[in-house]
């Protein structure tokens, strides 16, 4: 069976602070997000296009309405493709720009396709198809937070996404498990992801833990990090002097 993606070779290097370097052969391309691009070897070459290129023959309009989703969702309508135009192999890397976890996924052992926070995407071999995926449920629409708009990542070649903080693997067979929604990085396509009500009224208002929970649920495999960067955003802010926030005395 042919496949649809391109065959990237690739090496993560780094422990807390990790980035992902792709090796291309002669004319292979790998497709990414603006800006996270960290270095590229001579023969590289790279232009911005509207859409990922999965489907070539769509036309302008078809790339035209893709783009429209991503623009919905905040993202850049366009995506930087990378290709090693030269005769021997190259390579290019990227880094998201706060500290955290690479994960690089073969879709081909996720049934095709990966679900993901619209901001986790970093990079993936050209042929995968990245659009928006927009939550079925209502509540999760309303109450998710950071869950409102998810990724869909298809095709059948590598994927890779960046996590906060540090990177947790859970698989789970039918159980569920409850989670801050910012904490969700990705999961397979036979997960069910839910917003629930976070415990009492009490614990809801005095908790500390927010109004809602994330629940996953089903057989397949999630993968959370543990220090979203809304979070790390929050804190910073609130003890910014100049935003109103409190000095620790460390100066």
């Amino acid at each position: 069976m042919t496949k649809r993606c391109h065959e990237v070779d690739y090496e993560i290097i780094g422990s807390s602070m990790q980035l992902v370097e792709v090796e291309l052969d002669p004319h292979e391309t790998v497709i990414a997000e603006a800006g996270a691009m960290n270095y590229m070897e001579q023969d590289i070459t790279f232009e911005a296009k509207m859409g990922d290129g999965s489907e070539p023959e769509s036309g302008f309009f078809g790339r035209l309405l893709g783009a429209g989703k991503r623009a919905f969702s905040g993202e850049s309508i366009f995506m930087t493709h990378f290709t090693n135009d030269g005769h021997s192999k190259r390579k290019v890397a990227f880094a998201a720009p706060y500290p955290g976890s690479v994960l690089a996924v073969d879709l081909s052992q996720h049934n095709g396709e990966l679900i993901c926070q619209k901001d986790s995407f970093l990079a993936a071999a050209l042929g995968t198809n990245v659009t928006m995926k927009f939550n079925r449920r209502l509540g999760a629409g309303f109450f998710g937070g950071e869950g409102f708009i998810l990724q869909s990542l298809k095709g059948d070649g590598m994927v890779f996404i960046h996590a906060g903080g540090t990177l947790i693997r859970k698989e789970l067979h039918g159980e569920s498990l409850r989670v801050d929604t910012g904490c969700i990085v990705a999961f397979s396509p036979g997960i069910d992801y839910d917003i629930q009500r976070a415990g009492s009224l009490k614990s809801m208002v005095f908790g500390g833990e927010g109004l809602f929970l994330a629940t996953l649920q089903g057989h397949g495999t999630v993968w959370l990090q543990s220090l979203p960067f809304s979070r790390m955003a929050d804190r910073i802010i609130a003890h910014a002097p100049t935003t109103g926030g409190t000095s620790k005395g460390e100066d």
